[in-house]
Order: structure tokens, then sequence, then C-alpha cells
């Protein structure tokens, strides 16, 4: 596929921290994918909660189900936007790689076990995997990836870190919250994609384990209008099957929507290269009407799923068994493996073990070193 001028290029990469030379098989981004795909981290995924903890169903989506979302769905849009796809995927498939166990419970408490020793940011740990914490080759740490997937999986990222980012390497994937500019646009896609695919399989989960209703989905607008649309054409569909394809609708809305509000995002701002498009303002998102039904879903899905009670009952066990597992290793460095507990940065290296661990995991390890099981 041909490339637009304002998509990034491999061949015109700011290139990998080390060097290396050619080998044979994929390049640039596709080689970024491919590293990605075979990383222990991303194997984690399959056990990391999205909403729901990991033994509370074998059907619920897990971060490695919604990063394959992310990814099909940036995709798609890359293809319609003459975006560069192998960076889109490798972006989305790696946005999640830094999340604790126990999805934003998890986070949440080991930012503030961490909070006299520099905090804990997901999007910063994603980056730290892939650029420290994963043991795969000879010649460095991490995988090595290219500018602009590193660039694109750190999303988020405070001030002080991104000075301290800055400071380790000047001009970096860090600038850009210092100096306010964005990032590719492959990257601002997959931030959309990212909440287009959350929204969608948090419906879908969350009326799966009962704790919202298609009824409640009546007050939601952007949903309800694909509800509508989908017993208009078909009066007899109930259930699931309704639920899908309200979903369907919706999804393809939510696509078609972002591609013609880019469309002509990019038109009035006419980048001739990535590096323009980054000076120019947010380019990849919704139009105004898309966005605001958005954020109402969103608003709904917080008020009736994430802070639902039994939702909030488990997030109050989980984020203990973070909190205690963080005090133990402190106190016993010796309990965690080898390559942890000989770091000078304790702190940082229980953050690092306990970030990598999935939902089972944890609790497995909570169990054995308490001999309690909050979680069953």
């Amino acid at each position: 596929m041909t490339l637009a001028r304002y998509a990034c290029d491999p061949a015109r990469s700011r290139g990998r921290r080390h060097a290396e030379d050619a080998a044979p098989g994929p390049a640039g981004y596709q080689r970024d994918r491919d590293r990605i795909i075979h990383s222990t981290a991303f194997r984690r995924l399959v056990y990391k909660t999205q909403v729901f903890l990991n033994h509370e169903g074998d059907l619920f989506r897990t971060r490695l189900t919604h990063s394959l979302e992310v990814a099909q769905l940036g995709r798609s849009v890359a293809r319609s936007l003459q975006l560069n796809e192998d960076l889109v995927e490798a972006i989305a498939l790696a946005h999640d790689l830094g999340h604790t166990p126990f999805g934003h419970a998890g986070q949440d408490a080991l930012n503030d076990c961490m909070a006299g020793s520099g905090g804990f940011e997901h999007n910063l740990q994603s980056l730290r995997v892939v650029d420290e914490l994963e043991e795969r080759y000879p010649r460095f740490n991490g995988l090595n990836l290219s500018f602009e997937t590193r660039e694109g999986i750190l999303k988020h990222c405070s001030r002080a870190n991104a000075l301290r980012l800055e400071a380790a390497e000047p001009g970096g994937v860090a600038r850009r919250f210092l100096d306010g500019t964005q990032p590719s646009l492959e990257a601002q896609l997959c931030n959309v994609a990212d909440e287009i695919a959350y929204n969608a399989h948090d419906i879908d989960d969350g009326v799966r384990s009962g704790l919202i209703t298609l009824e409640q989905l009546r007050e939601v607008e952007l949903f309800d209008r694909f509800r509508l649309e989908a017993l208009n054409e078909f009066p007899e569909l109930q259930g699931r099957r309704l639920l899908y394809e309200s979903i369907r609708r919706m999804l393809a809305a939510q696509v078609d929507d972002l591609i013609g509000a880019t469309r002509t995002a990019l038109a009035e701002a006419e980048p001739a290269s990535p590096e323009q498009a980054r000076s120019a303002g947010p380019l990849v998102k919704f139009g105004a009407a898309m966005q605001a039904g958005s954020g109402v879903l969103k608003r709904f899905l917080l008020q009736n799923l994430y802070r639902h009670r039994q939702v909030a009952a488990k997030t109050g066990q989980a984020q203990q068994v973070v909190r205690e597992l963080f005090a133990l290793y402190l106190t016993d460095p010796g309990q965690m493996p080898p390559g942890f507990a000989a770091r000078v940065d304790v702190a940082r290296a229980v953050a690092d073990y306990i970030a990598g661990m999935t939902d089972r995991f944890a609790a497995r390890e909570h169990e054995r070193l308490t001999g309690r099981n909050l979680l069953a």
C-alpha cells in the first residue's frame, strides 16, 4: 500500500537505541511487531485482567484480547488513511505490556506503594518493559524497538518522569510531553482505537456479567441509537444477538466517524511530513458529536460498571494483595527471583516484579507468603 506523505516510513525512522546489523526476514516496524509478539510480557497478557479478575470467567476480555482488538481496529483505520499499518499494530500490541495484575486496581495500589520512590505509571512501565526488562538478546536489554514504536507506547507521562527520561535520552520519546507536540499519527490512531475497543467490549463483558443490562443501556444515546436501528431491521432480535448487532453497528459508526473527521483535519492542516503532523495538534479524532456521545458512554460505564459494588469489592481485595506483596518483598527481597533480589534499587525491583505478574500468579504468591486466599 502507498503511504501518505504524513505517514511514518520505516526507511526514515529515527532508528533504534542500539545499532543492529541487517538480518534476513522482516525489518522496521514489522520486526518490532514480531519482537513484541514473541516477548514474555506479551504472553503474560492472557492472564491479566481488563475489568473482571482473571478467575471470574473464561469469556471476559483480558489485556491480550484487548490488545488484539485495538490492533485490528487500528489497522483497519490506518489502511483507509494510508498510515503505516505495521507501526499501528506494533504500538497496539505493546501499549499494555506494563499493566499490573488486577488492572487499574493493581496499578493504583502499586503507585501508592511507590509514592516515595518515583511512583508507578503503567504507560511508563510498558516502555520500561521494551527498553530494559525483557531479556532476550545478548547485546542489549529490552527489545530494542524503533523510536516511533517506543514513542507510541508512551501514551501518558507525568512531567517529572518526562524530565527524567529527557535527561537520559535528549530529544527522545518524552520530549513531546515537555514541548507540547503530538506523537505520530499512527500513535494518535492507537489512542483512539484503544478507547473504541474498551468501550465496546466493556459493554459486552458488563452485560455478560449481569452487572449492567440492555435496559440500562437505553439511557446511552450512542448505544441505543444502534439498538433501535438493529430492531428496526430485525424486529425479532433479542438477547445476545441484539447486543452483538448493536455493538457491531456502533463500532462501525465510530470507525466511519473517525476516518471522516481525521480526513477533514488532515485536509485543513495539510501536513507534508510526519514531523509537520506532530506539530499540528491532535489530528486523529472523532467529530464533535461522536466525541460527545463517546464521553456519555464512558461516564455510564464508570458509574454503572467500573464502580459497581461487586467490582469495587474485588478491587479492594486485589489492592490488598498488591500492597501486602510489596511490603513482604521489600522486607525480604530474597523471596523474589535472584535477578530482582540482587538489584540496588529494591523498591523499583519489587515494583517491576509485581507489575510483571499475572492475576493468578499474584494471587498464588500472596497465598504462599501469607497463608490467606483473598480472591477465592
